[in-house]
C-alpha cells in the first residue's frame, strides 16, 4: 500500500462549495423528517437536529422555516427534471417516449421527495390568505417545471397545446392518484401496472392526434 505524500494537505473546499453542501443537507433534513415523523413534527429544533447545524446557519441560508420548505418544492422540482433529462427524445419512437416518460414521471411521485412536497402544498393550502396564495404560486411554479419535461419529450406532437394541457393534467392527476393508493395501502402495495400501462396506451392514442 502506498504511503501517503509527506507534506500534501486535504483538497480545501470553496465557500461556494461549503454553502451548497450546508443547503443541501438542510432540504434533506426537512425531506427525511416529514417522510419519518410528518410534516407538523418537523420543527425547527428537529431540522437542526438532523442537519447538524444551529438554527442561526439555517436563516442564514433560507430566512425562516417557509424559506426552508419553498426551497424543498423547488428541490423536488428540479429532481423531477433530473429523472428526465438523461433521455435523449430525438431518435425514439413516440411508444418509447411515452413509456419512458412515464416510468420517471412515477418514479418521482413514489418519491420521498414528493411525498413531502405533497405534505407542505396541502398545508399552504389549507391556510387562510398568504398560504392559500403560496399554495397557488408553487402550483403555478410546478406546472411550468412540468410543461418544460413535457414539451421536450413531445413538442413534436399534432395535437393542439390547450388538448396537451389537458393531457399533461390527466397524466398528473393519474400518477399522483396511483402514488396515494400506494402510500395509503402501506407496506407490500403493488404497483398498478395494468392502469400504468392503460396511461401509457391512452397518451400514445392522444399524442398520435
Amino acid at each position: 500500500m502506498a504511503s501517503p505524500v509527506r507534506g500534501t494537505r486535504p483538497e480545501r473546499r470553496s465557500h461556494a462549495e461549503r454553502r451548497a453542501e450546508t443547503r443541501a443537507r438542510i432540504i434533506e433534513a426537512v425531506i427525511e423528517s416529514i417522510a419519518e415523523v410528518g410534516f407538523h413534527r418537523t420543527t425547527a429544533v428537529e431540522i437542526t437536529r438532523r442537519a447538524g447545524v444551529t438554527w442561526g446557519a439555517v436563516q442564514h441560508h433560507f430566512g425562516d422555516k417557509d424559506g426552508i420548505l419553498f426551497a424543498v418544492l423547488e428541490d423536488s422540482f428540479g429532481r423531477f427534471a433530473a429523472r428526465l433529462e438523461d433521455v435523449v427524445v430525438a431518435d425514439l419512437s413516440l411508444d418509447r417516449r411515452v413509456a419512458l416518460f412515464v416510468e420517471r414521471a412515477f418514479e418521482h411521485f413514489t418519491s420521498r421527495e414528493y411525498a413531502s412536497t405533497f405534505e407542505i402544498l396541502l398545508d399552504h393550502l389549507r391556510k387562510e390568505g398568504r398560504g392559500a396564495r403560496a399554495g397557488a404560486s408553487w402550483q403555478l411554479e410546478m406546472s411550468r417545471a412540468w410543461e418544460r419535461v413535457w414539451r421536450r419529450f413531445f413538442g413534436d406532437s399534432p395535437v393542439p397545446r390547450r388538448r396537451q394541457g389537458v393531457l399533461q393534467h390527466y397524466t398528473i392527476s393519474v400518477l399522483s392518484g396511483l402514488a396515494a393508493t400506494l402510500l395509503l395501502e402501506g407496506t407490500g402495495a403493488n404497483v398498478r401496472e395494468e392502469e400504468l400501462a392503460l396511461l401509457r396506451d391512452t397518451l400514445v392514442r392522444e399524442l398520435r392526434g
